[in-house]
């Protein structure tokens, strides 16, 4: 399976922000969102950067009195890890865990095609488990379908 499959089920939708709004607005649009993680681009939709529940807890426990005057862009992770949509589910998986990052942007070309969490890809490989687990005790039990 590839991060297009994912994408096919979960929908193209990402929710952004843009680098020079506040810290607080980027924590009033993960929470009414109910995500993790925000894309950060600039108007013409190319992404500079994403920012996470982790980098705004970083920020809080330097400054929390200071949320509404800082910027995402200071705040923000610009070394942004990316995943194509052509890329094997096992292949992304290995470099979620050794970057230990939860959220990964997809990029088709220069454009944004959707972003997928560490949860898509663990319900994925626990259907799959499911569906091979199921099989193998059909099979064993000769049962075909």
């Amino acid at each position: 399976m590839r991060i297009r499959d994912i994408l096919r089920q979960k929908g193209p939708k990402v929710v952004t922000i843009e680098p020079d709004r506040t810290v607080l607005e980027a924590i009033r649009r993960l929470v009414d969102h109910r995500i993790g993680a925000l894309v950060v681009t600039r108007n013409h939709g190319s992404v500079v950067g994403i920012i996470t529940e982790r980098d705004i807890l970083r920020e809080s426990a330097k400054r929390s009195d200071r949320l509404r005057e800082t910027r995402v862009r200071d705040v923000m992770t610009t070394d942004v890890i990316i995943g194509l949509p052509d890329d094997d589910l096992d292949y992304v998986m290995g470099i979620m865990t050794k970057n230990r990052i939860r959220h990964l942007p997809v990029l088709e070309g220069e454009q944004l095609a959707g972003i997928i969490s560490i949860g898509d890809v663990v319900n994925i490989q626990l259907e799959r488990t499911g569906f091979e687990n199921r099989m193998l005790r059909d099979y064993i039990h000769g049962i075909t379908r």
